[in-house]
């Protein structure tokens, strides 16, 4: 299910939570990275094909929108003991190796993406600069195979609107990729 509103009809807003930042190896408050103009918060992992088909393009998005006052956040929130690929000793490894310039955050609890309700990787989720959710879905329809572009074309639209001050009303378009590993 893709949702821009809670259950209770309410608008979903960008929550604080302590996690850690496995480039740094420190427990780091994730507002400390939202922005005023644009957050995008990611979910995404190591093992997982579809981000790994993506991981160019997040890497050229980011720093295509990081000068313009957008942040990001990723987020790893699968369980990694059974999937020890995605342990926050690999998230670092892949960080320095794809050189991500977005912290990558290991939800050990993954009460974030619970809270987000996120379901699969690669999620996205892009707040307005008050906060507000106002996309959630995909990076854009490339799959691995079937023979469309990575563009980011979804996020690239949001966000431009968002630069250029136009209201987005909350818009959802279906992600897909690996469900998030749960634990049990």
């Amino acid at each position: 299910m893709v949702r821009t509103y809670s259950s209770d009809g309410i608008k979903i807003k960008i929550k604080n939570f302590e996690l850690l930042e496995t480039v740094s190896g420190k427990n780091k408050c994730l507002q400390d990275f939202f922005s005023d103009k644009a957050t995008v918060i990611m979910f995404i992992c190591n093992h997982c094909p579809y981000v790994k088909h993506i991981n160019t393009e997040l890497v050229r998005l980011a720093n295509d929108y990081l000068h313009k006052g957008v942040s990001f956040l990723a987020i790893n929130s699968n369980d990694i003991e059974k999937y020890p690929e995605d342990s926050p000793e690999n998230m670092q490894k892949i960080s320095h190796q794809l050189s991500y310039p977005f912290p990558y955050f290991f939800d050990e609890k993954q009460e974030v993406a619970k809270y987000y309700g996120a379901k699969c990787t690669p999620e996205f989720f892009i707040f307005n600069g008050v906060g507000y959710l106002c996309y959630h879905g995909q990076l854009d329809d490339s799959r691995p195979g079937n023979g469309i572009s990575v563009t980011g074309y979804d996020i690239r639209k949001v966000l431009e609107g968002l630069l250029k001050g136009i209201e987005i009303f909350p818009t959802a378009k279906h992600s897909y990729g690996c469900n998030i590993k749960w634990k049990t």
